[in-house]
């Protein structure tokens, strides 16, 4: 929490904590650990954006048809055009992400380690 205020969040909450108002939008993107939370977590009326193909498609159309009035946004998978587009946006607004670590190939493995733990904050780039 303390990394993201310093990266200019507003503020940062202990996971699964109750947030002092509902949000209008949430970003999912880790799957069935936090879509509870999420679904918590949006007013009536929000939207939760979906990164990845990270929940099976049911729970998502349940989602809505359980609470009518929220809706769910996602992209699954993008062509690589779309692709080619996002990295020339993230060049022109010149967006760097935060780098956790760097591995040589041969060290992939301490890369997936480190993923598995859950001990990661921001990229973890190999070196190829």
């Amino acid at each position: 929490r303390a990394r993201v205020l310093q990266l200019g969040a507003d503020a940062a909450f202990e996971t699964g904590a109750r947030l002092p108002r509902k949000a209008d939008a949430v970003i999912e993107s880790v799957g069935a650990a936090t879509w509870s939370h999420s679904v918590k977590s949006v007013r009536p009326g929000g939207t939760i954006a979906i990164c990845g193909a990270i929940l099976a498609t049911s729970r998502v159309q349940s989602f809505e048809n359980l609470l009518p009035g929220y809706s769910s946004a996602g992209q699954y998978h993008g062509s690589r055009e779309d692709f080619a587009r996002l990295l020339k946006f993230v060049e022109h607004a010149d967006l760097h992400p935060v780098i956790d670590s760097a591995y040589a190939i041969d060290d992939a493995h301490l890369a997936f380690s480190k993923i598995v733990n859950g001990d990661v904050f921001g990229k973890i780039v190999l070196h190829i």
